[in-house]
């Protein structure tokens, strides 16, 4: 065999060996820290609804679909006394899971809803 056959072949096994690297998804695109520190209803809390749930629970379908009103601060604070609203979103199974026929809230979402229901859920 002569040198550079010998060369081409640890090269490739070199460069096969290099390659040959597993990396899981986690490591490669680590999540985003969920920024709950400043929670408000109007900047956090509100685009989380809207994107959601108001589909069925806005003024011009909840009586059709849901029955439940969430839209206004004052509707959603009668699902923030009674608990459902935590109940719903992290379907801890004492209450429907909403969104209804849906995956769960990302967690993030969750965590900042439950920062402001933590806060008072002030109308902020």
């Amino acid at each position: 065999m002569n040198k550079y056959c010998i060369l081409s072949l640890f090269g490739f096994w070199a460069m096969a060996l290099i390659s040959c690297v597993y990396h899981t998804e986690e490591e490669l695109y680590p999540p985003e820290p969920c920024d709950t520190s400043n929670v408000t209803y109007m900047a956090i809390v509100l685009p989380i609804l809207e994107q959601n749930c108001y589909e069925c629970h806005d003024s011009a379908n909840y009586l059709s679909i849901s029955n439940i009103l969430l839209e206004g601060h004052e509707n959603l604070l009668v699902q923030v006394t009674n608990g459902k609203l935590i109940s719903m979103i992290t379907h801890d199974g004492n209450a429907p899971f909403m969104p209804k026929d849906r995956p769960k809230l990302a967690d993030c979402d969750i965590a900042k809803i439950e920062k402001w229901v933590d806060l008072g859920a002030p109308d902020n």
